[in-house]
């Protein structure tokens, strides 16, 4: 069974709706995923933008959200998740904070790679890791990575 992370706000590939955004309730969407490989320990969760700050002339990948040691039997988030799962960690979004920071793209359509990696290991505590802390705590004990991409372009 393949890795598949999937969510009921948005098909991959999909338009990212307003409540999950800036310009909306700036909610985390629903997320739920299936077929992690034998040997999961834990899973680790990217949401970035390639496209920052515009697309026609990207110069940075913009960090949403981070988390880390989302409990292996764990198989989703639900909308806006007030509390996370017992022994999930946060990372600092490119905001400076921890949690969800939605869609804002300032010009053009941005594309925002959902990335879930399935890890043999609960990684250390951390602290606050940023993006490049996290994925090289994460070298070598990723199984598999499931992507959902969405996108969003600002209506106003």
């Amino acid at each position: 069974m393949p890795f598949i992370l999937s969510s009921d706000a948005f098909a991959d590939g999909g338009a990212i709706p307003s409540p999950y955004t800036c310009e909306g309730r700036d909610l985390s969407p629903a997320l739920a995923w299936r077929g992690a490989p034998a040997g999961t320990q834990s899973f680790a969760l990217i949401v970035d933008d390639p496209d920052a700050p515009d697309p026609a002339a990207p110069q940075t990948t913009w960090v949403h959200w981070l988390l880390y040691n989302l409990p292996a039997d764990c198989a989703g988030l639900p909308e806006g998740v007030a509390t996370l799962p017992a022994g999930t960690r946060e990372g600092r979004n490119d905001w400076q904070r921890t949690g969800y920071g939605g869609p804002c793209p300032p010009v053009g359509t941005h594309r925002y790679f959902h990335k879930l990696y399935a890890l043999d290991a609960v990684l250390p505590e951390l602290g606050e890791p940023d993006k490049a802390s996290l994925e090289a705590e994460m070298r070598g004990h990723v199984l598999a990575e499931a992507v959902l991409v969405g996108t969003y372009r600002k209506a106003g």
